[in-house]
């Protein structure tokens, strides 16, 4: 299985953040921006107000296995930083599953259901 690539450098992250659109939800923020490659690129931050180290790096690893089981079904052509909040702490794997999910639609899949919805 292919990795995601990522993102690392701090100013491709503050060019994300200055030149790109967000959409947030409870648990998480999305930053994206068109990137004019081929592929999706992502970068997770997770500040220290969300706890310690273990916590932060749960929080991550649970972030790159939800982006990765999601490969095929991110738009190509983005980069992705997600930012969570301090009340990831106490969400469980499911529950970030949902807030990705949610927030994917509403960034990306929200045009197509709603012209179905709105009569």
């Amino acid at each position: 299985m292919k990795p995601i690539p990522t993102i690392k450098k701090n100013k491709e992250f503050r060019v994300i953040y200055q030149k790109g659109k967000s959409v947030a939800n409870r648990n998480l923020v999305l930053y994206y921006r068109k990137n004019n490659l081929s592929f999706t690129r992502i970068g997770i931050t997770v500040s220290k107000k969300v706890g310690k180290s273990v916590a932060r790096n749960k929080i991550k690893r649970r972030l790159k296995e939800i982006l990765r089981e999601k490969g095929d079904q991110l738009p190509q052509g983005y980069d992705l930083v997600w930012i969570a909040r301090i009340s990831c702490s106490d969400a469980d794997y499911r529950t970030l599953q949902k807030a990705v999910a949610h927030l994917l639609d509403k960034t990306f899949f929200s045009k197509k259901r709603s012209g179905n919805k709105r009569l």
